[in-house]
């Protein structure tokens, strides 16, 4: 064989153990890239858990639905939590057919989340340093954002828009900055100023009881899928965390109502005006009461019987409750004595309520199941308002008290305010 056919199969043999070798490479190349995806996949799904399982673990710390609506939407914007700018929290009045506005967490301007974000990294607060600020004077419940959320009420029909539509079909919808282009939504697009955003139904026991809309309308981050995943995800857990404060919170209301007439019983008048005289300090509001007694119900007890009076205290509760606004609660003092908290309401505005209370009590004619009989029923009432009478619920109701029977002793069925 000649020199230069040895060096041929040489150069030939050199080529394929070049070329094994360098496939042996690639192969290990590609095996390694493949095993960082996996690892990196790995990583998140670590940290979606650990996350979805602190967020948990946070809503577990109480049943008050307020605080749990905070946790979820704090759990949503958080930079240590799903970090979206902006999070609105709705919920299902099945009631009345509805789709409420019930929180909102967000800044207002691109400067305030720029401050809010940078006190948070320098003070650097976790998830449950930004859980545990919550009270009920923190400022989210003052900012003009969650305000503007709070006001929001739509029917629930597909006409209504996006979230309705969201809502009737019970799955996530994610709308991107091309798509927003397309679509007629006066109140997601004009009132609350989106461009891309998500939106996702609450679900509890199958059931869609509300949705969480947000966004990032400050950074303008792109919201990508892992985004929507695991936002539905945390959608689920808080689902369930908001069917079971609102089970505690109607068996809590349940053992604070009179179980005759549905108002609000004695002891939780006493908290009530405790609580809204404080608010009317702090806001420098006022605050008004309203009491009242059935005249001659007594006498009515003696000639027909308890039967008959539980009637008429039913009738009566129902007449008050009614002439009262949405703001105001209704209570039964004890006996035959209602009152009535009128929360932000000067002495004129309250005598008005008063009298519209009275009118509408003796121009109804009850109709008594228990006797047959048609009664005329007539009540006395007092007004008293803070700071012009008192500035104590003790002393409030005593003046109240004693315009009331003033009320009687000039002859009743009357109204005195001075």
């Amino acid at each position: 064989m000649s020199i230069t056919c040895k060096r041929s199969a040489l150069t030939k043999k050199c080529f394929y153990v070049s070329l094994e070798i360098n496939m042996k490479n690639f192969e290990s190349e590609e095996n390694t890239q493949e095993f960082q995806q996996l690892e990196s996949k790995l990583i998140r799904a670590q940290t979606e858990l650990n996350l979805l399982y602190e967020i948990s673990n946070a809503m577990r710390t109480t049943l008050k639905l307020e605080q749990i609506l905070y946790i979820i939407l704090t759990a949503t914007t958080a930079h240590a939590g799903l970090g979206f700018n902006r999070a609105m929290l709705f919920l299902v009045n099945e009631k009345e057919g509805l789709i409420e506005g019930k929180m909102g967490i967000g800044p207002d301007t691109g400067e305030q989340a720029n401050d809010i974000w940078k006190n948070i990294d320098t003070k650097r607060m976790d998830l449950y340093d930004l859980i545990n600020v919550f009270n009920e004077q923190h400022s989210i419940f003052y900012s003009k954002f969650n305000n503007l959320v709070k006001n929001l009420r739509l029917p629930i029909k597909e006409e209504s828009g996006l979230l309705a539509i969201t809502l009737l079909e019970g799955m996530p919808l994610h709308i991107n900055k091309e798509k927003t282009k397309t679509i007629e939504d006066n109140l997601l697009l004009n009132v609350l100023k989106l461009e891309e955003f998500v939106i996702v139904p609450l679900k509890a026991h199958d059931k869609v009881i509300g949705l969480i809309l947000a966004d990032n309308v400050y950074n303008k981050k792109p919201i990508t899928n892992d985004d929507l995943r695991i936002l539905s995800m945390f959608a689920n857990q808080a689902g369930l965390a908001i069917e079971n404060s609102r089970l505690y919170e109607k068996t809590l209301i349940q053992s604070h109502k009179d179980s005759l007439t549905n108002l609000w019983n004695h002891a939780y008048f006493q908290f009530l005006l405790k609580n809204e005289l404080k608010n009317a300090q702090v806001d420098k509001n006022n605050l008004s009461i309203i009491m009242l007694d059935i005249d001659n119900f007594k006498e009515h007890n003696d000639k027909h019987g308890h039967q008959s009076g539980d009637q008429i205290l039913y009738n009566v509760a129902k007449i008050i409750k009614d002439s009262a606004r949405r703001k105001d609660h209704a209570c039964r003092y004890g006996g035959e004595e209602f009152a009535v908290i009128l929360p932000n309401t000067k002495l004129n505005e309250a005598n008005n309520i008063a009298e519209r209370i009275r009118k509408n009590i003796a121009s109804n004619l009850f109709d008594n199941q228990i006797t047959g009989e048609i009664d005329k029923i007539t009540v006395s009432l007092g007004v008293a308002t803070y700071p012009e009478d008192a500035d104590s619920p003790s002393k409030l109701i005593s003046i109240c008290d004693k315009k009331m029977y003033k009320a009687k002793t000039a002859g009743k069925n009357k109204v005195v305010f001075n």
